[in-house]
């Protein structure tokens, strides 16, 4: 991830934050005042406090991971101070933390400073990995190999180079082990390939973000570069120090995910978030999870997830973690904010829970301090003042007239030709902290177009799509500039899950997760015209092990740097 464009798409702006918040801070302070003095909705009575939503979560930060590397981590920093490992004998360690077998640590000292960069030779055109070791010129080095061929002799190649130009370079022959079976089976076809046209640069590839087992990443070949031992459900998102996030179990025999990993494509924990179990659900099949959908990091590095509350009712609650305490800071309880009655009489569901809102996006606008949300049982996208709480507009197919009349100013009007959204998933702001202003914003969908409570019933069923918006707060409309998804019709249908991307190259990189009724996930990569130029299928995975999201991701971030020296 060498290039700050190249990055995963809600870190793109990360950089500017602090500026955009102090801008819109001191010009805003009055405007805030206006806005909270002309806001007439009133939160509803709820079952459960924020005290007792926080004790139902229990979240805390422990190192039962950490604890465990701690001999290795020991073991790498001592061979980082040893001058016996040199470009010709370096210390190298396939697979260093046990946990990311297609990955490898080379540890070397050189005379003279030189900057280091490493390619895994792949074994077609435009799928060999390089990338630039961070940190410029030194004489220690610590290179961390990711996108290793499994069950395979890779080929890679270190070659330093001095201030004066002079370049070096050391051959490595590194084996790696067979897949493991939920991931072999797991079977990846491709068709309608063109890596010329792909946003592949020189070491991206697409994480598979399954809803259970193993997550993994592809190459343009469709061939497995990497993968995570530990099981993971639904969240992997890659943090602003070029760190990823995977919430997972803290047993792989355990039931429940509620296990907050921070790490790296190496395996090494840095951090770990405990949830208790008491809030976990489920949408079918005996594995439960605390974070359901999606996970944010704040300007501030906080986290803010997706939880339920521990009453009765589910997927309806956000919660902000401390990263230094883990505790937790903030809470949203969306059954405070929104009509009594959307969600007091809505049928339970076969667990016996109020599953109302489905909550299965959230993203923060850093124009404006606000969180944008997804709910898919509402077939509603809408966005809040995060300060406040209040909202600040709502899409939705539910008629004007049936929505409390406080709530109907903020209600948008769609342009001519602007879909309404049915089941969507996947919602997040483009050029977030770019050239958005506070009043008008670009994101992306998946809309599975599956009419919940509010959907269009006349599509509902015929087609997915990836659909791109463009809000103008200050006139309240929204309007539907791009969608790719229709012309595959019943075919890519996915009544659940799903993800659209926009790559950099302005490409769209969509995951049709449930296709077939989740016998198949069907990832798509198309231009701005709608040309596919990689179309790959993943058949044959375990049960509920399908493509919840799909990612194009550089593997290797400009903001890492693996460091055993450091704790």
């Amino acid at each position: 991830m060498a290039q700050l464009q190249f990055r995963h798409h809600r870190l793109a702006a990360l950089a500017v934050v602090s500026l955009a918040v102090l801008t819109v801070g001191l010009a805003g302070c009055s405007n805030t005042k206006s806005a909270s003095s002309s806001y007439k909705i009133k939160n509803n009575k709820v079952a459960l406090t924020t005290a007792q939503i926080k004790k139902n979560l229990d979240t805390q930060i422990i190192t039962t991971r950490q604890d465990k590397q701690k001999s290795l981590t020991a073991k790498y920093k001592a061979a980082a101070e040893n001058s016996k490992y040199t470009l010709d004998s370096p210390y190298v360690k396939v697979n260093p933390y046990g946990s990311s077998p297609l990955s490898a640590l080379v540890t070397f000292k050189t005379t003279e400073a030189v900057k280091v960069t490493y390619t895994v030779v792949g074994k077609s055109d435009k799928t060999s990995i390089t990338n630039t070791v961070n940190g410029g010129y030194t004489k220690t080095h610590q290179v961390p190999v990711v996108g290793l061929y499994a069950d395979y002799a890779n080929t890679v190649k270190i070659t330093t180079t001095t201030k004066t130009g002079t370049t070096k370079t050391k051959t490595l022959k590194l084996t790696t082990s067979a897949l493991p079976k939920y991931i072999k089976d797991a079977t990846i076809t491709t068709k309608n390939v063109k890596k010329s046209k792909m946003n592949i640069g020189k070491n991206k590839l697409t994480i598979i973000n399954r809803t259970t087992k193993q997550p993994f990443a592809i190459d343009a070949d469709g061939n497995v570069r990497w993968y995570d031992t530990n099981y993971s459900q639904h969240t992997i998102e890659q943090w602003s120090n070029g760190h990823i996030m995977i919430l997972s179990k803290k047993d792989i025999d355990s039931d429940v995910y509620n296990d907050l990993i921070e790490t790296d494509y190496l395996g090494r924990v840095y951090k770990e978030y405990s949830f208790a179990n008491k809030t976990s659900s489920t949408d079918g099949g005996k594995e439960t999870t605390v974070i359901h959908h999606d996970l944010v990091e704040l300007p501030n590095h906080n986290l803010l997830a997706t939880v339920s509350d521990g009453s009765k009712y589910k997927e309806d609650t956000m919660v902000e973690v401390s990263h230094k305490t883990g505790k937790i800071v903030k809470v949203i309880d969306m059954k405070k904010l929104l009509p009594k009655s959307m969600w007091a009489k809505y049928q339970k569901g076969s667990d016996g829970k109020v599953d109302w809102l489905h909550q299965n996006a959230v993203d923060y606008d850093k124009n404006d301090k606000s969180i944008v949300i997804s709910s898919r049982n509402q077939d509603m996208i809408m966005k809040l003042d995060y300060k406040t709480d209040h909202i600040k507009w709502i899409h939705s197919g539910k008629k004007k007239s049936t929505w409390p009349k406080a709530y109907r100013k903020y209600l948008l009007t769609p342009a001519k030709g602007t879909t309404v959204t049915g089941g969507q998933h996947g919602l997040y702001l483009l050029n977030n902290g770019g050239n958005n202003s506070a009043n008008s914003e670009n994101f992306i969908l998946y809309d599975n177009n599956i009419a919940v409570t509010n959907g269009n019933k006349q599509t509902s069923g015929k087609y997915s799509q990836a659909v791109q918006y463009h809000v103008n707060q200050k006139k309240m409309t929204i309007k539907q500039t791009w969608a790719y998804g229709k012309s595959l019709g019943k075919t890519n249908f996915t009544s659940v899950i799903g993800y659209a991307e926009k790559q950099s190259n302005g490409n769209v990189l969509i995951d049709f997760g449930y296709k077939n009724g989740g016998q198949e996930s069907n990832i798509i990569e198309v231009t701005k015209s709608g040309e596919q130029v990689f179309n790959a299928t993943m058949k044959n995975a375990a049960a509920k092990a399908y493509a919840y999201r799909a990612y194009r991701v550089p593997f290797y971030d400009s903001a890492y740097k693996f460091d055993a020296t450091k704790s």
